[in-house]
């Protein structure tokens, strides 16, 4: 018995001191690439910046030994431009989505990542959305205008990042630019990242693995902007209930 505690206080340790150097090398990845990608933003709409978030989402969760699941990509078959609405976990997600998704996604961040040197450039001369409630309509227009080039706009509709194994109200922003957009709607669940690097945390627990399952689109053509809400709660009510199942199936 005592054997078998000294060998999982060495895997803890072990564990732990991974976590801690992958956040670490985490850290010279974004360093390093945020230069590239912000030289690269002003020219060719972006699509360079694609390019290296994809490397650089690859780096991180291959260095975090974590590995990403995807479901229901042939849903996606067909559509050109759409809007991808899911929950929130963890910082996590942005790196499964970009790693996981063969699109140049483009997603809607609040203003707080534009200001970061370099990245924040990188996101505003490649078409990210700034979430800006005084300049809304603007930040509508420019979502609409990066949507017509092809790119699908990713919502994390809850707003925050929660760790709780809970999926929570969504705001109607996405519905909003859906319609507005006449863009199909696609409700997208991840599983298992925030118990791998919850908000707040200083060490991502390694070696493990993140669900994306994306539910079937939902067509917006033909409603109007006062039925956000209720497209907003059908959003909410298909990845609640593809998570909950997830859940059951040990994501």
């Amino acid at each position: 018995m005592q054997k078998i505690a000294i060998m999982r206080l060495i895997s803890r340790f072990l564990s732990r001191a991974w976590g801690a150097a992958a956040i670490l090398m985490a850290l010279l990845y974004t360093a390093v690439l945020a230069v590239f990608a912000a030289l690269t933003a002003p020219f060719w709409h972006g699509k360079m910046v694609s390019y290296i978030a994809w490397l650089w989402s690859k780096l991180i969760l291959g260095t975090c030994g974590i590995k990403v699941e995807l479901e229901g990509l042939e849903r996606l078959n067909g559509l050109k431009s759409f809007v991808i609405v899911c929950n929130h976990q963890s910082v996590l997600d942005i790196f499964a989505l970009f790693a996981a998704l063969p699109y140049e996604l483009r997603f809607v961040a609040k203003k707080e990542l534009f200001r970061i040197p370099l990245i924040g450039f990188a996101m505003h001369r490649s078409g990210h959305i700034l979430v800006d409630r005084v300049a809304g309509g603007q930040a509508v227009r420019h979502a609409l205008k990066i949507a017509r080039r092809g790119h699908p706009i990713v919502f994390f509709a809850e707003g925050h990042r929660y760790a709780d194994d809970q999926v929570h109200p969504f705001h109607d922003g996405a519905a909003w630019l859906a319609i507005l957009g006449k863009l199909p709607c696609v409700p997208a669940v991840i599983c298992g990242s925030g118990a791998l690097f919850p908000p707040g945390a200083w060490t991502v627990k390694p070696a493990g693995r993140i669900r994306l399952k994306l539910c079937p689109p939902i067509p917006t053509a033909g409603l109007k902007p006062s039925q956000r809400d209720a497209l907003t709660r059908q959003m909410e009510a298909a990845v609640r209930s593809a998570f909950i199942a997830q859940k059951a199936a040990g994501c």
